[in-house]
């Protein structure tokens, strides 16, 4: 089945080479999220001896070996990967170079929303973990960037009476959710939460953008700079808190899943109940 191309990876790619350079300038916003979804290794008893970080920055593969998990850290960018002390593999997310069950913990934070067949990737990320390894995911979802987006879009109908791609489509909360379960991980869950990012100037967005390696990759984006009179126009319709910070929080979906395996928890059988949900709901069971 054909793929719709909706990101262009080779932008993509160069992006993140150019990022290498600057995304020290956004690491606390990349820790907060890292730490947000590792967190949710502390309700973890089992130990993980093999894990993968897709796409972390530098930042998630360090926060797993902190932990005493060893991990092989991957990214589009060989820059990013000639900055990592330890292992790195250098590859494009959408096809993964691993053998099965290599793998008994993956990560993925923020990094896979310019992935062109998610549902594919996902189902290879099922493939590598061993039975009842986890694969823990953080990506953005709606209404992330939705102020810029509106305000670039108001603009260019403004200046030109037109609109063109500027800002990656994120998916909802519950499309996350369903993924997992279209992928075949047991034990799938999807949970909201909001990281809260505030810039004394507009500029200050664009530029963590940039720093970030996350500006637009659009496959049907405009060629060339944005005009500086489209991109001010812009910038002033961004909505503005009363001592002039622009807010732009950064919403995300905190994704858990497991490898099947026959030691989880299986769902019961219609029939197999002991107790009726009247009789439940009544107290009298």
């Amino acid at each position: 089945m054909d793929v719709p191309q909706i990101f262009d990876r080779h932008a993509v790619r160069l992006h993140r080479d150019r990022a290498a350079a600057t995304v020290d300038h956004v690491r606390p916003v990349l820790a907060e999220a890292a730490d947000r979804l590792l967190d949710r290794l502390d309700d973890v008893t089992r130990p993980f001896h093999a894990g993968l970080d897709i796409g972390g920055r530098g930042v998630v593969v360090q926060a797993l070996r902190a932990r005493g998990i060893p991990a092989v850290t991957t990214d589009l960018s060989h820059r990013m990967c000639a900055a990592e002390a330890g292992p790195a593999v250098c590859m494009d997310t959408e096809w993964l170079p691993f053998a099965p069950h290599s793998f008994d913990l993956v990560v993925a934070c923020l990094s896979l929303h310019w992935i062109n067949d998610l549902p594919g990737v996902l189902a290879q990320v099922r493939r590598i973990l061993a039975p009842d390894g986890l694969f823990l995911a953080c990506m953005p979802v709606l209404p992330t960037l939705g102020g810029l987006r509106h305000a670039l879009m108001e603009a260019e109908m403004a200046q030109r009476g037109g609109v063109s791609p500027r800002v990656s489509p994120f998916p909802g909360l519950r499309d996350c959710a369903g993924l997992l379960q279209r992928a075949g991980f047991a034990l799938p869950v999807a949970d909201a939460d909001v990281i809260h990012l505030s810039y004394r100037t507009p500029m200050g967005l664009l530029t963590d953008l940039r720093n970030a390696g996350e500006t637009n990759a659009l496959r049907a984006r405009t060629r060339g700079l944005t005009h500086p009179a489209l991109l001010a126009d812009a910038l002033g319709r961004l909505p503005v808190a009363a001592d002039g910070s622009v807010e732009q929080d950064l919403h995300v979906a905190m994704m858990t899943g497991w490898s099947p395996a026959p030691t989880q928890p299986q769902p019961l059988r219609p029939g197999q109940f002991s107790v009726s949900l009247e009789d439940a709901l009544r107290g009298t069971a």
